[in-house]
């Protein structure tokens, strides 16, 4: 008897072969400069036309890559139907509970594994514009997510529903999202991100609602980041870590229930009643 073979593009292991080609066309060009920076004190690797082009180019060519290979329409794999707007409310709030609990993973994986010079250096440079707060903002609140959701949530996370059940792409895509960033200090926090984005695509079908909840995770960690201090002195983050976190708790079991409820596909009921 012969086995059941996935018959969509991507299955896991494409998928991670997409992912693998990705990180390898933007490391051909990154590497070299890297080593060109470092021993003539340059900066090519973070020059703006380099970014630009590169970041373009090698979207483009996975896009179409993966648009070629799963031989589906366009509109099948980056799905646009309707969806209610209030959905979005319950997800930032649920972002920012996670992200309270995430900072609390973040310093035990610090602890266990303390970050090297060179990622906090990374990480800074994410947010640091050519253009000011609103470069930062366009790069990190716009580009970033429309590239990224396009990819895992839209490529990748297509082939794998169609594939598997649900449960098993919405793991396997939030697994390979993290694990695009390449470094244990971001995994916890792009994985939990990863399984959200993916259960709202699942909710519903809809590729702008995981671009927006992206946007929103990377604006409230650019706020955080920008305004730390003054965020800090606000009277919810004063009290006592137990307090905070159960609260956290709270509202993050209350936003899942509200997005559930507020993702009920309630228009094709009522066509369907007409």
């Amino acid at each position: 008897m012969k086995e059941a073979q996935q018959k969509y593009y991507p299955n896991i292991l494409q998928g991670i072969h997409m992912v693998i080609l990705y990180i390898f066309i933007q490391t051909v060009v990154d590497f070299p400069l890297a080593l060109l920076d470092y021993y003539n004190d340059t900066e090519y690797l973070y020059n703006p036309v380099k970014k630009i082009l590169l970041g373009v180019g090698s979207v483009v060519f996975i896009l179409i890559y993966g648009i070629r290979k799963s031989k589906l329409p366009v509109i099948q794999i980056f799905p646009f139907k309707m969806f209610n707007p209030l959905v979005l409310i319950p997800v930032v709030s649920f972002i920012w509970g996670a992200h309270n609990y995430l900072d609390e993973v973040n310093i035990w994986v610090a602890k266990v594994m303390p970050p090297p010079m060179w990622f906090w250096e990374l990480f800074n440079r994410v947010f640091e514009g050519d253009y000011g707060l609103m470069g930062v903002f366009l790069k990190v609140s716009v580009m970033a997510p429309i590239v990224e959701e396009l990819i895992f949530r839209g490529l990748i996370f297509n082939g794998f529903r169609r594939n598997y059940n649900g449960f098993v792409a919405v793991i396997m895509s939030a697994l390979l999202f993290s694990l695009f960033h390449l470094n244990p200090w971001q995994m916890p926090a792009t994985f939990v991100l990863g399984l959200l984005l993916g259960w709202l695509m699942l909710r519903t079908n809809n590729i702008l609602v995981a671009i927006l909840g992206h946007s929103i995770n990377n604006t409230l960690v650019l706020l955080a980041v920008s305004y730390e201090e003054q965020i800090h002195e606000h009277s919810v983050y004063l009290l006592e870590k137990p307090q905070l976190l159960q609260i956290s708790a709270l509202i993050m079991a209350i936003s899942l229930i509200l997005i559930y409820f507020a993702s009920i596909p309630w228009w094709k009921k009522h066509r369907e009643k007409q």
